[in-house]
């Protein structure tokens, strides 16, 4: 999986006063969590907007004043009105420890049933995976070159080296359903034009 690095610098205060302060200024308020103690710290809100602005998930390399850390991004708030980013929690990672994380699904092969005019619908954009960082793909690959139409590809149909999906065995997370060409085709017939008004 890919990583990226952010630079960050440790909050002398904590409250909402002090979070208020740092907003205006234009930074972010953040916690690391899962290490001995929690960190305080805030970050620019320019260097956040690789990490938050991207359909891509990443593990995270925090420096926050010569000190790094490994984590990834557990939970974004944003601001009801603005959407501007308003607080950021990270949890600390170790190499031999399994982390969840949502990873995003990508369908590769060309299926049958879209080949016959069905129509492709994706259920899932991400699953939820356990595994250790290193194992951690960048994208789960969903192939659907046998799939027909009225068929889908299930969670429990999946599996991947190294991986354990969380997500319930019977959710479909690609499906090729029926559409008004492969109805036509089933039946024998052409829909009769539509009536002008």
């Amino acid at each position: 999986m890919k990583s990226i690095e952010i630079k960050g610098s440790l909050r002398k205060d904590l409250g909402k006063k002090a979070s208020k302060a740092i907003r205006s200024n234009g930074d972010v308020p953040c916690v690391l969590y899962g290490g001995k103690e929690n960190v305080n710290f805030f970050v620019s809100n320019p260097a956040l907007k690789p990490l938050v602005y991207s359909p891509n998930v990443y593990l995270v390399k925090i420096n926050v004043d010569g000190t790094s850390y490994d984590a990834i991004m557990k939970e974004l708030q944003f601001h009801p009105v603005t959407d501007a980013i308003v607080h950021i929690d990270f949890v600390q990672i170790s190499d031999n420890k399994e982390i969840t994380m949502n990873i995003p699904v990508k369908v590769v092969g060309s299926s049958i049933g879209v080949k016959k005019g069905g129509r492709l619908s994706l259920a899932k954009r991400a699953l939820t995976v356990k595994a250790l960082p290193k194992n951690l793909p960048d994208v789960l690959e969903v192939n659907v070159e046998t799939v027909d139409v009225g068929q889908s590809v299930k969670v429990g149909n999946l599996t991947y080296k190294d991986i354990t999906i969380l997500n319930n065995d019977r959710e479909p997370v690609v499906s090729i359903l029926s559409s008004r060409v492969t109805a036509k085709a089933a039946d024998g017939t052409a829909a009769a034009p539509e009536a002008k008004k």
